[in-house]
């Protein structure tokens, strides 16, 4: 929604607009026209490119909310196919739109067999978000007849499509670098038990899903569902402005998450934990962490946009412990983490800096204490992104607003030179 208000510049007037909540922005889009200059906004912190009903952020209040609903109350709650159908639709589904929905994407499990054949093509030691970056782009070639971004009905084919078989292909991707068979998806279980099924089963023994693993697994997947403009999304974004199909984007956005900057920070903060080692060592981490002439830095406390606490790690916290209770989980690496996150939350160096613990730094632990290695932790991250990542292309396909992505830049290179034949350099 557009407010009165107006900023001025030289004779021209550029609206203020408003949003349901959250800061107002100005409308420069004919500011070149009028002007003939651009804004300089590297990493784009205080641009909004679109308009979107998603997700909203306050990193200074630590407010997540999806479609309106607190991520906490999400977590708790709710679970990960209502997420999933909320980011999508709006709205929290009734029982029976639930029930469909979950129907829907159960029954869009399986690979294209062809695919097995695909896996093959990669090293046994590909890095899991590799496999997952080839595969997820090489899904356009199997299912033609959801690449048509124009048909709404088709656009949401290919995002049940894509929800249900990251699972699947994440799985694929576990037990392809492990040696073992793939498993092939049991219906019978929930979108996360089938998962854990696929990854850790095999075909001579039943598998059990244990339901506090499920549990938490689920809200992992919840809470990293969606998050906003963040790199990946705009990537994605980026990609589908240009009406490249849905897995292309898909597999865009895998490629910008693999970054160690954005989808690697839980491995990086359980790679941290496992340098401390031993709880006794702690304090001697501490102290280099409140060096400025030290480079070290406690992975997983703190966020880029979060300058309060991290709303996802409240949620994190009890199932750390519920967890770790349920496994029996007996390594020095957990203890070390527990500790860690009990000295920094009651020291009064973090508190003024407001270094809290976020969602990476508990969900390292938690996804290293189910089982996974940390080669996976990125593939897991994408798997439960892929939700938010079809809900935001699927409303910039929608907005007529919407154009072809094109920053623009200051460029500080030569002026105009002539040419210098090579016999004369």
């Amino acid at each position: 929604m557009t407010d009165n208000a107006s900023i001025k510049l030289g004779n021209h007037d550029y609206a203020v607009m408003s949003g349901t909540v959250g800061p107002d922005v100005i409308d420069i889009r004919k500011l070149y026209a009028d002007t003939g200059m651009f804004t300089y906004d590297p990493g784009f912190t205080s641009t909004a490119s679109c308009e979107s009903a998603l997700t909203y952020i306050d990193g200074d209040e630590g407010v997540l909310l999806h479609r309106g609903y607190p991520i906490g109350q999400l977590a708790e709650e709710s679970s990960f196919m209502e997420v999933s159908y909320l980011l999508l639709n709006g709205e929290l589904p009734s029982a029976k739109e639930l029930h469909d929905f979950t129907h829907t994407i159960t029954r869009h499990t399986m690979l294209h067999e062809q695919l097995a054949t695909f896996y093959r093509g990669f090293r046994r030691d590909a890095h899991p978000m590799a496999v997952m970056c080839g595969v997820v782009g090489a899904l356009s070639a199997f299912y033609h007849d959801s690449t048509d971004i124009n048909d709404p009905h088709q656009r949401m084919i290919a995002s049940h499509r894509l929800i249900a078989k990251m699972p699947t292909i994440a799985a694929m991707a576990y037990k392809y670098a492990a040696g073992q068979p793939f498993l092939y998806p049991d219906n019978s279980l929930s979108y996360t038990g089938n998962f854990l099924r696929m990854t850790f089963g095999v075909p001579a023994e039943p598998y059990e899903v244990n339901p506090v693993v499920e549990k938490a697994l689920d809200r992992i997947f919840i809470l990293h569902a969606d998050h906003e403009q963040n790199a990946s999304t705009s990537t994605v974004r980026l990609a589908g402005s240009s009406g490249a199909n849905p897995f292309a984007c898909i597999a865009a956005g895998i490629a910008c998450l693999w970054g160690p900057a954005h989808g690697g920070a839980n491995e990086a903060a359980l790679n941290m934990l496992r340098e401390i080692g031993t709880p006794d060592r702690i304090p001697e981490f501490i102290a280099r962490a409140k060096d400025k002439n030290d480079p070290f830095r406690l992975m997983g406390f703190g966020h880029r946009v979060y300058k309060n606490y991290d709303p996802r790690a409240t949620v994190m916290q009890q199932t750390v412990r519920e967890v770790f209770d349920a496994l029996k989980v007996n390594d020095p690496v957990f203890d070390v983490a527990l500790q860690l996150e009990h000295m920094a939350l009651n020291d009064p160096y973090f508190i003024d800096k407001k270094l809290f613990p976020n969602v990476d730094f508990y969900s390292g632990v938690i996804l290293s204490a189910i089982g996974f290695p940390t080669t996976m932790f990125t593939a897991l991250f994408a798997l439960a992104r892929t939700v938010g990542w079809v809900a935001q292309w699927n409303e910039m396909i929608s907005d007529p607003a919407q154009k072809i992505g094109r920053p623009r830049q200051l460029y500080t290179g030569p002026t105009q030179r002539d040419y210098v034949p090579l016999d004369k350099r």
